[in-house]
């Protein structure tokens, strides 16, 4: 089973079992959802509820209504198991896109090698071309993304 690590669990919020999801992964639509499962420990919870609140994902689990109930899930990790992530097409986890082949408009062909956050919405890829190159990933550079050939297509603009 691959999970992916979508948060942490921060604090309870109330005393009817509801617990705080700090996360800042991207695809929230997903994998916040009532009937799904997150999992913690190995261990998955049905998502009875949701909501945002603040900066947090307000999340209880099927069983879990009373904060004595989930006091042991205080400080965990939380994932979601990547089969059941169905993202759309145009949808990529930043982890599955290290090593997508980079195709330029000129006909250059590299690798990315990295992706970091410049700041907490600007999302930059590391590539590899004839030379390093950074890219912001949403940009008008950026043309495609394939899927299934696992290749970026990039505009290629003067002095890069």
């Amino acid at each position: 089973m691959d999970l992916i690590k979508i948060g942490k669990i921060v604090n309870t919020h109330g005393i009817k079992g509801e617990i705080r999801i700090l996360s800042s992964f991207p695809f929230k639509d997903k994998v916040f959802k009532i009937n799904n499962y997150l999992i913690v420990d190995d261990k998955k919870y049905k998502i009875m509820s949701y909501r945002v609140h603040k900066n947090f994902d307000m999340v209880t689990f099927e069983g879990y209504n009373d904060i004595n109930d989930v006091l042991f899930l205080m400080k965990k990790d939380v994932y979601v198991c990547k089969d059941d992530l169905i993202l759309d097409d145009n949808q990529v986890l930043d982890e599955d896109l290290i090593n997508y082949t980079v195709l330029t408009n000129d006909g250059r062909s590299g690798t990315i090698k990295e992706i970091f956050y410049a700041s907490e919405t600007n999302k930059i890829l590391r590539i590899m071309l004839d030379e390093e190159v950074l890219i912001p990933y949403y940009s008008p550079m950026v043309l495609d993304i394939n899927k299934k050939d696992k290749t970026i297509t990039i505009q290629v603009i003067k002095g890069l």
